[in-house]
């Protein structure tokens, strides 16, 4: 669905992109992950059309990101909404500029207001609306029309937990449906919750790219263990099991705590990027 192969964008003297690659299949929800200026803002801004690069090749669907537009929606991560309209007044504007109609467009904006639970505050001013609601708005707009590409960059910045679960929801159900999902996050346990595959990105190129289990194999865990008149000990170990084992042995009196770790994402981010 998604393919970019070798872009380059420069401002000046700094390279934004420098051979960025990456493929996001149907179906497929990607991770994209990186320190800011690693490039995840620029290459959105390539999906959405509003940057062309300097080099390489990117299509959405076979088509380049203009002529694809209509089958990408798009959550920013800034507030994009207009504060003195309503969020079904947003909903009517973005589905008419999706092309949807009458019957469809009051059936696609059912199934989001009910998906992203927007029925209490649908008739409000989106300037009169908490950080959450706004989110939920924002991402309703995205994918109101359901695009084949879903671009959603950081969508749950300074979100509540009932707007990160609502949205995580719908976009599992909708990758599930075919769409594919390209999640930028700084919060790398959402895309445990999301099952996504992960893309690191550093100084303008994807310097990683698998599934969790594929990347966290062979990373070094954690074991920590706390016994009698003693510090805290802590171990970073890649074979959890017998480093407890030869803790346990070398402790003295009673154990009070014991805690083991397997590797996560964040870091696998941090022993790729530093």
């Amino acid at each position: 669905m998604l393919h970019a192969d070798g872009l380059i964008k420069r401002y000046g003297a700094v390279r934004a992109l420098d051979g960025f690659t990456l493929d996001v299949q149907a179906g497929e929800i990607t991770g994209l992950v990186g320190h800011n200026g690693a490039g995840k803002s620029t290459f959105v801004d390539v999906l959405c059309g509003l940057v062309r690069p300097d080099g390489g090749a990117v299509t959405i669907g076979g088509r380049p990101p203009r002529a694809a537009r209509g089958d990408v929606g798009v959550a920013p991560q800034q507030i994009a909404l207009y504060p003195a309209a309503t969020a079904r007044e947003h909903l009517r504007l973005f589905g008419h500029m999706a092309g949807l109609r009458r019957r469809a467009l009051a059936a696609a904006t059912d199934e989001v207001v009910d998906a992203l639970m927007l029925t209490g505050f649908l008739d409000r001013r989106v300037g009169l609306l908490s950080g959450g609601q706004q989110r939920r708005v924002q991402a309703a707009t995205a994918l109101l029309h359901r695009p084949g590409l879903l671009v959603m960059d950081e969508p749950t910045a300074g979100a509540d937990p009932e707007t990160r679960q609502s949205l995580l929801a719908v976009l599992r159900r909708r990758a599930d449906a075919g769409a594919a999902v390209l999640y930028t996050s700084h919060y790398l346990p959402e895309l445990a919750e999301l099952g996504a595959t992960v893309a690191v990105a550093q100084r303008g190129r994807i310097i990683a790219r698998g599934t969790s289990a594929q990347l966290l194999d062979g990373l070094p865990g954690e074991v920590r263990l706390r016994a009698d008149d003693a510090e805290e000990i802590r171990v970073r170990t890649t074979d959890p099991a017998r480093t407890l084992i030869t803790l346990l042995g070398n402790a003295r009196g009673a154990i009070h705590e014991i805690d083991v770790r397997k590797p996560s994402l964040d870091d696998l981010y941090h022993s790729l990027a530093g």
